[in-house]
């Protein structure tokens, strides 16, 4: 039969364990949590890099090949000012007129 009341250094040694545990759960397990989801975003982001230059050279490659050299260089520079233009234009939160003045000046 278990004894109902443990000797004082065993109660002792059990707060003690379940206060390090809860400090671990609310520190090292987050800090960990945190940094597994950094590290995987760093690489999804380094892979879509890639894939994205890889897409590039690709396109090139194929309207070199139909086109012409010159023509591959301007319809792919023709993209990149469209999406620079598009990225340009969303430099902006969707704001007042008045706001994007003031902002200028």
């Amino acid at each position: 039969m278990a004894n109902p009341n443990p000797p004082l250094p065993v109660r002792i040694a059990d707060l003690l364990e379940s206060i390090a545990t809860r400090v671990r759960e609310m520190t090292v397990d987050r800090a960990a949590t945190g940094i597994t989801s950094v590290a995987i975003g760093v690489i999804a982001l380094f892979a879509g890099l890639i894939a994205v230059f890889w897409l590039l050279i690709g396109i090139f490659r194929i309207l070199g090949t139909l086109m012409g050299t010159e023509t591959a260089y301007a319809v792919v520079g023709l993209l990149l000012i469209l999406a620079g233009a598009l990225v340009w234009s969303r430099r902006y939160p969707q704001d007042s007129e008045q706001d994007r003045t003031t902002q200028q000046e």
